[in-house]
């Protein structure tokens, strides 16, 4: 069995919108999945039901063996940890060093250890150097560094980064792929929300596209971006680099990488 399993779950919210329909999936430890589609895919809500956040109306999702809605919320993000788009939503503590302790605070854990976690969380997400500043003194794009060192101080199997990119630069983008290379390195898994479709090709290999509620396609990256049909379905563009390559007439191109690879077999070059 794997880790994360959802089969055959559906939701509907009280008001009565169906915002997942028999959505079937799982996740190993150690995996880079990045959950693409445009906006009312069904991507957060899904999301949200991984994280014990929601329950499903009709389904069952499985954690570690374990149906979430046998548990309580609490005990489902221990395992599954849930970073939210805005970190506002998140963010409550007058010090960036409390914020990424209050977890392990309410855990009981004990004080020798939490300045030991809280440093490494910090200084994975390159904020050791502002622990004692309030987290509104710092950008939009820092405090969302304070959220997701919140989660993996935590400790969790599975890590869930809900548009992780918007509003953060090229130095930015650069310490969440590292991040996600850490953390997948020690055997768990991150699950990424995007839009940002570059980042996707750069830093995950798997891909969940997703459309009018439900999965079109769950497969390698650079299969769902060389299938036409499937990206019209879903309402999605390949990266621009990518966009740029086709015009040229190279049709196998998804990253800056694959763009210098392919140039040497041009005939702009080779008949120079």
């Amino acid at each position: 069995m794997a880790y994360l399993e959802l089969d055959k779950v559906s939701y509907t919210y009280p008001n009565g919108y169906q915002a997942l329909r028999e959505v079937s999936l799982s996740c190993e430890l150690g995996e880079a999945v990045a959950i693409i589609g445009r906006n009312g895919a069904g991507k957060t809500t899904m999301v949200k039901l991984m994280n014990g956040l929601l329950k499903p109306t009709h389904g069952r999702v499985m954690v570690d063996g374990t149906a979430t809605d046998q548990e309580d919320a609490a005990h489902v993000a221990a395992k599954v940890g849930y970073v939210f788009q805005n970190p506002d939503d998140q963010i409550f503590q007058d010090s960036i060093r409390r914020e990424i302790a209050y977890g392990l605070v309410k855990k009981h854990v004990a004080r020798e250890r939490i300045g030991g976690r809280v440093a490494w969380a910090a200084e994975v997400c390159g904020l050791e150097d502002s622990l004692d500043s309030h987290p509104y003194d710092l950008p939009f794009s820092q405090r969302k560094f304070v959220t997701i060192a919140s989660a993996l101080v935590m400790d969790p199997q599975v890590l869930i980064l809900d548009e992780p990119t918007a509003g953060q630069d090229r130095a930015a983008t650069d310490l969440l792929a590292g991040i996600i290379q850490q953390v997948t390195a020690m055997g768990k898994t991150v699950i990424t929300i995007s839009h940002d479709m570059e980042f996707v090709t750069r830093h995950f290999q798997r891909g969940i596209v997703m459309a009018d509620r439900q999965i079109l396609m769950d497969g390698p990256i650079a299969r769902i971006f060389r299938d036409d049909d499937l990206l019209e379905q879903a309402h999605l563009a390949r990266p621009y680099l990518a966009q740029l390559a086709q015009a040229w007439g190279f049709h196998d191109v998804l990253t800056s990488e694959d763009f210098m690879a392919a140039l040497p077999k041009t005939s702009l070059l080779t008949n120079r």
